[in-house]
């Protein structure tokens, strides 16, 4: 079977770490085809809005996306709004493709074990944030300013459809898993949160194999420093799973090894998804060849599991991944001592070496 991917490198770091993705899915040997498309800073580059028409177009005619990364000092302050690379790019994709469930798994990688800012025991951990992505105060409405610019406000808003599909997802995933849940909510405070509690209260009694639990967003904030080995899927809504997903990515050591998944209702049989690492766009070492493709070839590894249905070559990427970590050989943000710095490219030839042995 033939997959047609749409790659969109984006900004600052994002080409340089989509190009060692996109060399190490042709190095599986795998029946895909590519096509590049300017989005993000991009996007306003090349035709003044961060999400062109033309590369709207490409996603919808593909089977999956891999995106670099968007934004940077140079878009920062657009007006309107709308033109900046994350409010006018990463939102409305994700809005017009229905992306609303974002997985980002985070997984401690043994020879990077110390790496962790966690002393070592505390630190192993697997687990994967299940997080709603369209919803909730990144998209609600009304937002704005008012009083000459002295009050802003933003709207946290979800409906039951919204936090029902999402959590039929954690489940499902779960079940694949290690069969435990952890739902984490603000339901002391927030009346959304207490909308979330209600519904996952009455779906886990569909997955009676799942063991359910419940979690304020505070502490399980604390918990994740404390003891990480203790969660398996954490479903959670917009904003808290953005931060919690990221607090998790520093405790495997780097930002640049969390990948990510955002994934939709499968598309004529086939799981549409956009494929992402979670690091931003790193415009200070753009183009030093400095940057991890860690997390942009893992997830490309996600696709193939996801979207390609393949958990085999997935795996071998994976392996390949670790592989070349247990040569030593280290990007400059996880270098260690007696460990050797190599360049992105470089990092990206060492896996595909490990793939092809």
């Amino acid at each position: 079977m033939s997959f047609k991917v749409a790659v969109l490198p984006g900004d600052g770091i994002g080409p340089e770490v989509t190009a060692e993705a996109v060399k190490v899915l042709k190095a599986t040997g795998l029946s895909i085809e590519f096509e590049e498309a300017p989005f993000g800073g991009a996007g306003y580059d090349d035709c003044g809005e961060p999400l062109p028409t033309k590369t709207l177009d490409l996603c919808k005619a593909s089977d999956a996306i891999l995106l670099g990364a968007v934004g940077g000092p140079k878009w920062d302050n657009l007006e309107p709004i709308t033109k900046r690379p994350e409010i006018g790019g990463l939102l409305p994709i994700r809005r017009e493709l229905n992306l609303y469930a974002n997985l980002r798994p985070a997984k401690t990688l043994k020879p990077l074990i110390h790496a962790s800012p966690l002393k070592e025991g505390r630190s192993m951990m697997d687990l994967i944030v299940v997080r709603e992505l369209t919803g909730g105060i990144y998209f609600g409405e009304p937002r704005g300013r008012r009083d000459n610019g002295d009050t802003a406000y933003d709207t946290c808003l979800y409906t039951r459809a919204e936090v029902d599909r999402i959590t039929r997802r954690g489940f499902e995933i779960a079940l694949q898993r290690g069969r435990k849940l952890c739902a984490v909510d603000k339901s002391n405070v927030l009346e959304t949160s207490r909308l979330w509690r209600e519904v996952v209260t009455e779906i886990a009694t569909e997955f009676p194999q799942v063991s359910t639990s419940f979690m304020l967003i505070d502490n399980c904030a604390m918990q994740l420093i404390r003891d990480p080995g203790q969660f398996d899927v954490i479903l959670t809504e917009n904003m808290f799973g953005d931060i919690l997903s990221d607090e998790a990515s520093m405790i495997t050591g780097s930002l640049g090894l969390l990948p990510s998944a955002s994934i939709s209702d499968p598309k004529n049989g086939v799981v549409f998804g956009l494929y992402e690492p979670v690091h931003g766009s790193a415009p200070d070492i753009a183009g030093q060849g400095r940057a991890n493709p860690l997390a942009a070839i893992l997830s490309a590894a996600m696709m193939l599991q996801y979207t390609f249905n393949d958990t085999e070559s997935a795996l071998r990427i994976e392996n390949a991944v670790e592989a070349a970590l247990n040569q030593k050989l280290r990007t400059a943000d996880i270098f260690e001592k007696g460990t050797e710095i190599i360049t992105t490219s470089e990092m990206g030839d060492a896996i595909v070496r490990e793939l092809m042995a």
